[in-house]
């Protein structure tokens, strides 16, 4: 019996058409970084399939919405991110973990659009993504075409390319965490003391080299025991993560903070002198004093001490005495406290 020449193309069709996707899930199988990982999933779906239009969802309560958000040296990423709420990812998703075919009434995928108009779209797909089982986006696409994504139609390929992107996910999220925790403090995700060391060896040098301001503060709470014995360790630290929030809301995007060790911790300010740096300590101070440490036993204040050095004062000649002549004044400033 004869095969029609109707069935014969479409086999061949998708024959194509799988192996479009396969070529697809090789291309992501070995990246390990957010980055790349996204750059290469959204720019190869749209060649390959030859998508009009291809961006992915994030939950904003999902695991990996920070990672991307922070991702602002991609363009590519961020203007094909679109971050909503999970009680808006599920009231257009229904909580469905299959891939949702439209043709009409698209109007309600506005809030998952990155800023794409919708007058140029006739038909979406929109296939969540799930990481360690939890869903935490879609990957969507969409065509001028109403008969590209329709309902109906077999949705076989794009469930097995969301599942593949699910797994590498789940490498590339493993493989981040544990490139965090090398260069992070894992309780106040502030950088730790052996990168700092890194980055105040090439700030110092730039210092010398261009005659630029320098400043290092040396920080550490005050009777950090004290609050330890009086309400447990548990809101000790909550304490020394308080502290880090400080750090950062009052720092600008060029300066680094550390923690050092235990109670104390470090900032690196480029470009910054003596005052400056004691302007920052005070904006710091002034947080602190407006959020007390709030926690579901106790409520109360951290008190910090302090010490500033320049690298351009005299008798510096090298990162390691700069942090030094820092961690020395914070050492007067608590004597002077005791």
């Amino acid at each position: 019996m004869e095969i029609p020449a109707s069935i014969l193309q479409t086999l061949r069709h998708n024959e194509i058409v799988a192996k479009r996707f396969h070529r697809i899930e090789a291309s992501i199988l070995s990246i390990l970084n957010f980055k790349d990982f996204f750059e290469r999933l959204l720019t190869i779906i749209g060649n390959t399939l030859e998508v009009p239009y291809v961006w992915i969802t994030i939950i904003e309560e999902s695991a990996i919405a920070r990672q991307l958000k922070e991702m602002d040296d991609s363009e590519i990423v961020m203007t094909r991110t679109c971050f909503v709420s999970r009680n808006t990812f599920s009231s257009i998703t229904n909580h469905r973990v299959k891939p949702l075919l439209a043709n009409c009434q698209l109007d309600r995928f506005r809030t998952i659009l990155p800023d794409q108009p919708l007058w140029g779209i006739g038909s979406i797909a929109v296939a969540p993504i799930s990481l360690d089982g939890v869903i935490v986006g879609s990957l969507n696409q969409a065509d001028t075409t109403t008969s590209r994504f329709h309902p109906g139609m077999d949705t076989g390929l794009l469930e097995g390319l969301a599942l593949k992107i699910s797994l590498c996910l789940s490498n590339v999220t493993a493989h981040e965490r544990i490139k965090y925790m090398a260069f992070h403090d894992p309780l106040t995700g502030l950088l730790n003391r052996r990168v700092m060391e890194k980055i105040l060896e090439r700030e110092f040098q730039r210092s010398r080299r261009y005659r630029s301001d320098l400043a290092v503060i040396f920080l550490d709470l005050d009777k950090f025991k004290a609050i330890n014995d009086s309400f447990g360790h548990d809101q000790g630290d909550a304490a020394l993560i308080h502290v880090a929030d400080a750090l950062v809301a009052s720092k600008r995007t060029m300066d680094v903070a550390v923690r050092f060790a235990g109670d104390e911790f470090v900032v690196i300010l480029p470009e910054t002198d003596h005052f400056k740096a004691r302007q920052y300590v005070d904006r710091v101070r002034h947080y602190l004093d407006r959020h007390p440490v709030m926690t579901a036993q106790n409520r109360f204040h951290v008190r910090l001490s302090s010490g500033v050095a320049s690298a351009l004062e005299e008798g510096i000649s090298s990162f390691k005495e700069l942090l030094k002549r820092a961690d020395d004044r914070l050492y007067g400033a608590k004597k002077k406290k005791q």
